[in-house]
């Protein structure tokens, strides 16, 4: 099988990762650079084995930056290359990852659990935000952290130090935008041609 070199950004970060095979390569998460050797030597600390399953999932999951995958979606990914895996191996492994900090559980109201490289920042620090379409579904990550000021001031009055926040806008998308312009107007026509 060919191996092909994936690339994109994240924050600040540009990121490669081969779909097929076990190349190592840097990734830079948030102000943390990670590396394979850097998790193994997190799970080794944990007192847990470096499996090519706990490996193959941190891959799968850093090779798709944009798609907040679901674990039914890593597994079916993971079976591409690795038929016999199951997906309880999938939910442990996610579960490893999680408890190591590796990875984060997002939701997006969904009814789905999904999962993101950690330490994906914005520059200011805080963790990137999404916008979410009502129409389609499709995810968005924002990278500017708009709240920076209101931060201040809620310590500025109440002392109040913001650690971390979270901010899920739902809206939507250009293309369902343009499909909801398009009912309106069939609807608007089909009403003066009563």
């Amino acid at each position: 099988m060919e191996k092909k070199l994936i690339e994109y950004r994240t924050g600040c970060c540009l990121r490669r990762t081969l779909a097929a095979g076990r190349d190592s390569e840097d990734r830079c998460w948030g102000t943390m650079k990670m590396n394979d050797e850097t998790v193994k030597g997190l799970l080794r600390k944990a007192g847990l084995k470096v499996t090519n399953q706990r490996m193959m999932v941190l891959d799968i999951i850093a090779s798709h930056p944009a798609e907040h995958l679901t674990a039914e979606e890593i597994y079916d990914l993971a079976k591409v290359n690795s038929p016999e895996i199951g997906l309880a191996t999938i939910y442990r492994t996610v579960q490893v990852l999680l408890d190591l900090h590796v990875i984060d559980k997002v939701t997006f109201d969904d009814g789905f659990t999904r999962y993101e490289l950690n330490g994906e920042e914005s520059a200011s620090g805080h963790r990137h935000h999404h916008a979410i379409c009502t129409g389609c579904g499709k995810v968005y990550s924002l990278e500017s952290d708009l709240l920076d000021s209101l931060e201040a001031e809620v310590m500025e009055k109440l002392g109040f130090l913001v650690m971390n926040h979270e901010v899920k806008l739902y809206g939507l998308c250009s293309e369902c935008r343009k499909n909801e312009e398009k009912k309106k107007e069939v609807m608007n026509r089909e009403e003066r041609e009563k």
